[in-house]
């Protein structure tokens, strides 16, 4: 008796997958609930777990083979596995008679279903092709280079006079080590990123609008109740949350920053899903804080703690990714001082927050220094105005240089 291995259900919206890596190879022991393959959609990476114990006896879909919701990647067979016969151990094939010997058949191998629809699509015969893949399985580089050899005409030989003889191709030059190059296939959720990236470009009327904020306040903040707010809470007290709380406060008075365009209508939205963008190895992610608006300062730090901690270690889940009303997103942590952050499609705005420098700035009509910040919020012109963009942008320096303005709601 054998268990499939199946591609589960990875979320909404999301239909496919690429097999990143088997843990596990042939004849391999597997215990319940350990994990056996993970799979790259655009948004995460999973795991799939075995759900009985036994042996892997078959793998059906290879390291970077794209499948399908439902398809079949491997099963796991009760009891210890059957090695492998090899090629000396093969019986051999019984004499067949003259009348009825055939022309010998290819082994067949199984196909990964985008293999087999690819050759499906384009009527290939699978025997015209060599396989590179395990096992000499077809993949779907091999059937691509297949049908691009086949779809290249051969030129017809142009009768000439008596032909001049070529010259001497030059000598090859050996590759200079320090001119080296590496082509690295960019992993499903790399381009997803550059989708959505482009995506923010061609179809939205993007611009950003810069102001500064001086982070005095809230360092102090920081210092005098850190201390008590981390033994309380059990977890530190960041600036995020205050940037988040200070977002809400000017979402709240400009709402179109919270809206977003679907056809030929503007949804507005009266609750806050606030992404916070956290940058992992494998590119950026926005997991969402649900409900920020009815978040205290300790349930949002605990929030984002969790967050970059399932993000480090690869454990965020689609549900954690999906949604979002506005973004924010801080490279002052990688020490950038000014940068235009572009938006996370469908919304209409995201704030960029930059690193805390220290300038000298006037007050009082007296120079002094003081740490300041950089703020960016890009924008969808199509549904906020520069009017509203700059208000919504001064509402939050007034907030962060104030920070009582966040207890009081003015």
């Amino acid at each position: 008796m054998s268990t499939d291995i199946k591609v589960p259900t990875l979320g909404e919206s999301v239909t496919e997958a690429t097999v990143a890596q088997w843990f596990k190879k042939i004849g391999d022991t597997v215990a319940l609930d350990e994990p056996l393959v993970e799979l790259e959609t655009d948004k995460v990476t999973l795991e799939v777990n075995a759900q009985s114990a036994g042996t892997l006896s078959e793998i059906l879909a290879d390291t970077g083979a794209n499948v399908e919701v439902g398809a079949l990647l491997g099963r796991i067979s009760d009891g210890a596995a059957a090695k492998p016969a090899t090629k000396a151990e093969r019986p051999a094939p019984a004499a067949a008679k003259p009348a009825e010997a055939k022309p010998a058949e290819p082994p067949e191998a199984p196909l990964s279903p985008a293999v087999r629809k690819l050759v499906a699509e384009h009527a290939v015969d699978t025997a015209t092709v060599e396989g590179t893949g395990k096992d000499g399985r077809l993949t779907k580089g091999d059937v691509l280079a297949h049908l691009e050899a086949r779809a290249t005409p051969v030129p017809a030989p142009v009768p000439t006079a008596a032909k001049a003889p070529e010259p001497p191709a030059p000598a090859a030059r050996a590759p200079s080590p320090d001119r080296r190059e590496e082509r690295v296939r960019m992993t499903r959720l790399r381009r997803r990123i550059a989708e959505r990236l482009k995506e923010a470009q061609n179809s939205a009327a993007m611009l950003t609008t810069f102001n500064e904020a001086d982070m005095t306040a809230v360092m102090d903040a920081r210092k005098r109740f850190g201390e008590a707010f981390e033994k309380k809470h059990g977890v530190r007290l960041g600036f995020m949350s205050f940037f988040v709380k200070a977002s809400i406060a000017a979402l709240k008075e400009i709402p179109a920053v919270n809206a977003e365009i679907d056809g030929e209508d503007i949804v507005y939205r009266h609750y806050c899903d606030v992404g916070v963008a956290v940058g992992t190895e494998q590119g950026l992610v926005v997991p969402v804080l649900r409900n920020a608006d009815r978040m205290s300062f300790a349930e949002i730090e605990k929030a984002i703690e969790t967050y970059g901690r399932k993000a480090r270690d690869g454990k965020l889940v689609i549900e954690d990714l999906t949604g979002g009303t506005f973004t924010i997103s801080n490279g002052g942590v990688y020490g950038s001082l000014l940068s235009t952050p572009i938006l996370n499609p469908p919304q209409s705005g995201i704030l960029g927050m930059h690193k805390i420098e220290k300038r000298p700035v006037v007050r009082d009509d007296a120079v002094v220094v003081r740490p300041m910040m950089y703020l960016a919020l890009s924008y969808d012109h199509r549904i906020v105005d520069g009017r509203e963009a700059v208000t919504f942008l001064i509402r939050i320096k007034s907030c962060i240089e104030d920070p009582e303005r966040l207890l009081f709601d003015v």
